[in-house]
């Protein structure tokens, strides 16, 4: 299993970016996928979660109505859109899925606050 993030960056307060997050080696569309993050100093956290087929999404409250988890089943990938960034957003993103083999993650994608 490998899931391999990309996207990250500087942001500005108000800013937008698109996280990607390439899977292989099991089948993606089994499987719920998760993005967590993780600034310095504190816990990481469950950011946004989506069900096989997309139809179920759930979001942490300190996200909700600013950032938009989606997948594309063709193509293994999931991606976080997060638009109306805040300082407090600037972390270490993860992708993440629990399989029957076990829980896995990606190597993190780094956002960072420009201001």
């Amino acid at each position: 299993v490998q899931l391999v993030e990309s996207g990250g960056g500087l942001v500005q307060p108000g800013g937008s970016l698109r996280l990607s997050c390439a899977a292989s080696g099991f089948t993606f569309s089994r499987y719920n996928m998760r993005w967590y993050r993780q600034a310095p100093g504190k816990e990481r956290e469950l950011v946004a979660s989506i069900s096989i087929f997309g139809g179920s999404t759930n979001y942490a409250d300190s996200v909700k109505g600013r950032f938009t988890i989606s997948r594309d089943n063709a193509k293994n990938t999931v991606y976080l859109q997060m638009n109306s960034l805040k300082p407090e957003d600037a972390a270490v993103y993860y992708c993440q899925t629990s399989t029957s083999s076990g829980a896995y993650w990606g190597q993190g994608t780094q956002v960072t606050d420009s201001s």
